[in-house]
């Protein structure tokens, strides 16, 4: 039944049950992967360069897809019940060959050289204030959480 604690996850107490469940996971990886994903997409359009415009709008509407993805799982998590859909686009595809954490991990993986990019390349130097603000704390939320679940689960181990 929707929104009861899978027999897998009775083993958990309830602070590692927060950390899994689908609101913690979208707020603190997903939608911070899509704000990366939507300024990279939004720096890639505005180069003016035909084919980085043609490219940054794909990511765009990846970005914006994968938000609403990510929210409606949240939003879903909140009210108890199993979302129909998987956290991104990229999961979405591989549910259809039964395999979306895989593709979940690629996501991730191009999530991370997307980051790269924008660092490497010193396209971040080309984001607004209000931008760099929208980075700094996907970043923070990002970071903080796989810390504190790092943290937690050490503790747990002695």
């Amino acid at each position: 039944m929707p929104g009861e604690i899978n027999p897998s996850e009775q083993r958990y107490d309830a602070l590692q049950r927060f950390f899994i469940r689908p609101f913690f996971l979208s707020l603190t990886i997903g939608i911070p992967f899509c704000i990366f994903k939507l300024l990279f997409g939004l720096t890639a359009y505005r180069t003016g360069v035909r084919w980085l415009v043609i490219f940054g709008g794909i990511v765009i509407v990846w970005a914006c897809l994968d938000i609403l993805m990510n929210t409606g799982r949240s939003l879903l998590d909140l009210a108890g019940r199993n979302a129909p859909f998987e956290y991104c686009m990229i999961a979405q595809i591989g549910r259809l060959v039964h395999r979306p954490m895989v593709f979940l991990a690629v996501d991730t993986l191009l999530s991370f050289v997307i980051i790269c990019l924008m660092l490497w390349s010193g396209w971040i130097t080309r984001l607004s204030q209000n931008e760099l603000y929208l980075w700094y704390g996907a970043t923070t939320l990002n970071l903080i959480s796989l810390s504190l679940v790092s943290l937690y689960n050490e503790v747990r181990k002695s």
